[in-house]
């Protein structure tokens, strides 16, 4: 049976996460061993990134319609209410963006809410 020399695959591994740990200090750059535990690090704070910038820019999509609905003289918490029991299926960020680029159909809106 013929030998089979593993070089070439170790190789491309090393080499693919060495060029992910491009930049980082030291030898995470440029060891395998360091540049893979960081990356692997890294990754995991990335994931964790991910999920908190959705869970801010909910806040400030809320804290926009917040704003919105007190100028038109409702609460944030009673026209949401109101939105779901008209079955109207819009979400937050389109809330949003229809308070600060549409006022007049957002209005329209908080006028239906208020019925």
């Amino acid at each position: 049976m013929s030998r089979v020399k593993r070089g070439i695959v170790s190789r491309k591994r090393h080499k693919r996460i060495i060029k992910k740990a491009k930049g980082f200090w030291g030898q995470r750059k440029n060891v395998f061993r360091r540049a893979n535990e960081t990356l692997l690090r890294a990754m995991r704070f990335s994931y964790v990134g991910r999920k908190l910038k959705k869970r801010e820019y909910r806040g400030l999509f809320i804290s926009r319609i917040s704003a919105a609905c007190k100028s038109s003289g409702i609460n944030y918490s009673g026209f949401v209410n109101k939105m779901k029991t008209l079955q109207i299926g819009l979400n937050r960020k389109m809330l949003s963006q229809l308070a600060i680029f549409e006022p007049k159909a957002f209005a329209e809106l908080v006028a239906m809410a208020k019925k």
